[in-house]
């Protein structure tokens, strides 16, 4: 039963990637509803990663809205067709520290808290709150590896380091995590 579960897995893994390669292939050839099929496959992924990078709703958005009309413009430009979801993640990694880099040069003038205390829970909000929690580095590693899926090549390719750094900000940040969350969660130890 387990061998058979394996291969139905691989099959249906390769199934997708072939997806995948058809839709990207099919939107860079100008078919929009591709393109948009490919966006609605991937923004709750890109959102994830805008939200733990940006920490801020508006922004995230920004950041999505930015990488959506990159890749749009630049798909012609993508040589691999099954590199798209790392190609896609790099535009937004990219955008995410533009505003990073443009929020640290504006002073707020006003934070609303009674904002964050309204917000719903929901399914993984506490797993990415305790993510929230690290430092930068080890946070969007973490988050690219177990909620994203991507190897680490792919992203030591995404993030532009080595494979061994990326393998150290996994260990640290593993052993950051796990401090952080036997601190909030003591009868777990």
């Amino acid at each position: 039963m387990g061998v058979k579960m394996i291969y139905q897995t691989q099959a249906a893994i390769q199934r997708g990637s072939v997806k995948l390669k058809n839709l990207v292939k099919r939107a860079q050839a100008g078919n929009k509803e591709a393109f948009i099929t490919l966006m609605e496959e991937h923004k709750q992924a890109l959102y994830k990663i805008a939200v733990s990078m940006l920490k801020n709703d508006a922004d995230a958005a920004d950041a999505l809205q930015d990488t959506v009309l990159s890749s749009y413009e630049n798909l012609q430009g993508l040589r691999q067709p099954e590199f798209f979801k790392t190609w896609l993640t790099r535009i937004l990694i990219n955008h995410c520290n533009r505003i990073l880099k443009e929020r640290g040069k504006m002073v707020p003038i006003y934070e609303h808290p009674e904002l964050e205390e309204m917000q719903v829970d929901t399914s993984g909000r506490e797993f990415l709150g305790l993510l929230n929690q690290l430092e930068d580095q080890y946070r969007i590693v973490l988050l690219l590896y177990y909620v994203e899926g991507f190897s680490i090549k792919e992203i030591g390719s995404i993030l532009e380091m080595k494979e061994n750094t990326v393998k150290t900000r996994l260990s640290r940040g593993r052993n950051s995590f796990k401090k952080i969350y036997l601190k909030e969660n003591p009868s777990s130890a």
